[in-house]
């Protein structure tokens, strides 16, 4: 086996080498060749390409079946994806066998698959066994129902907008928040992160927008008593530039907090987030994933882009923080592929994914079940189109599973 691991690194490096040597050979040629030739059709990738896909258990049974499963991982295998990223908190509940969840009161069955397995577990060791990277995705991050057990059996750890009301309206419908900057709540995210990390043989965390707060929020009266000690300043409007920078750091300094976590759980783990483009995070929603990316807390970016036009997608692939982040880590695109009622015509996809890539970026598509099912065109058609899209194998290399599972405790 040692023999093994040290002939892939020798080769591993070789190829690396011979891919630089490549590299320098291009950018001399291009200086002798006449401009008529036209540039290679995909740019130089400083990384390893990102080729992921979301599966949600909100439209599919994928993830519980285990032949469903099974098909679908050796389906993306072939088409040459190499990243899933698995709901594993959303709506208020643990998607998976969570300790976490059930001894803070608000999950008190076990979650199976339909033939009994722990589908975490079964998802993690067929993706492996494929050449697949498996990033569990944390979706609603502070977000919950108002009528989630988390919200009922936790009042107290809600926050609330100037007037007292607790709810806001979101793609997933009403929801309340989570205070983020109360210590019970990010005690039991930290617990719910490290359950995941050490129960489970994965490659990473994924964090997306959701892991932010609307600016309308914070004026409960644990986060208002804090402000005022640390800044001897009541909060003012919520688009009061001093009271949205205090918040977002707050929210910066958890997520530093949460990578130690992960890193401490698996050094070599994805800390990975997916959020909205950089001034929507940080203006509407304190996000300010910048930040996270120049403090080295991130280790992989995809940018959620899901526009319908071609120009307005392109706009946002041009903004300077993409540009700059993609030099310092792995940096993708999410594209929408379809929803249930809202399915995306493939030219549509094959014109964002080829626009990504065409600018050194990887794609992750929301979400599987639309990638050829909810589809305007045949889902045999659909697939073939993605096989064209990724003629060649991308794989990434999975160095982060070397974790000894222990069982986290959370005391609420």
């Amino acid at each position: 086996m040692k023999l093994y691991l040290k002939s892939y690194v020798i080769l591993r490096e070789w190829w690396r080498s011979l891919k630089y040597f490549a590299l320098l050979l291009g950018t001399l040629l291009a200086l002798t060749i006449p401009n008529s030739i036209s540039p290679p059709a995909i740019a130089q990738q400083p990384f390893e390409e990102i080729r992921g896909v979301w599966m949600t258990n909100n439209d599919t049974s994928t993830l519980i079946d285990r032949d469903k499963m099974q098909a679908a991982v050796s389906q993306l295998a072939r088409l040459h994806f190499n990243t899933i990223y698995p709901v594993v908190w959303n709506s208020g509940y643990a998607q998976y066998d969570s300790n976490i969840a059930r001894q803070a009161g608000i999950q008190t069955f076990v979650r199976k698959g339909l033939q009994g397995q722990d589908p975490l577990a079964d998802l993690a060791a067929t993706a492996h066994r494929q050449g697949l990277l498996v990033v569990p995705w944390f979706e609603f991050g502070f977000m919950t129902p108002p009528t989630s057990e988390l919200a009922l059996q936790h009042p107290n750890w809600l926050t609330q907008k100037r007037d007292g009301s607790k709810t806001s309206i979101d793609v997933a419908g009403e929801v309340v928040w989570l205070n983020p900057f109360h210590p019970e709540v990010q005690q039991f995210i930290t617990a719910l992160v490290r359950e995941v990390m050490t129960k489970y043989d994965v490659d990473g965390i994924q964090f997306d927008d959701h892991m932010s707060l609307p600016r309308e929020f914070g004026y409960d009266k644990y986060t208002v008593a804090l402000y005022k000690k640390e800044t001897k300043h009541s909060p003012a409007h919520p688009g009061d530039t001093a009271w949205m920078r205090w918040r977002a750091d707050k929210i910066t300094a958890f997520m530093t907090q949460l990578n130690q976590t992960v890193k401490q759980s698996k050094p070599k783990a994805i800390f990975a987030v997916a959020p909205n483009y950089y001034d929507f995070a940080y203006k509407f929603h304190l996000q300010d994933w910048l930040t996270w990316v120049r403090k080295g807390i991130v280790d992989e970016l995809i940018v959620q882009v899901y526009r319908p036009e071609l120009q307005s997608f392109l706009q946002q692939l041009a903004r300077p923080e993409i540009q700059e982040v993609q030099q310092k880590i792995p940096t993708g695109i999410g594209i929408l592929t379809g929803l249930r009622n809202d399915p995306v015509p493939m030219q549509r996809i094959q014109a964002q994914v080829r626009a990504t890539r065409d600018r050194g970026l990887g794609v992750a598509f929301f979400f599987y079940q639309s990638l050829w099912d909810y589809a305007p065109e045949p889902s045999e058609q659909r697939q073939s189109y993605f096989q064209a899209l990724f003629r060649s194998p991308a794989s990434r290399i999975a160095s982060a599973r070397a974790a000894v599972v222990e069982e986290p405790i959370f005391q609420p």
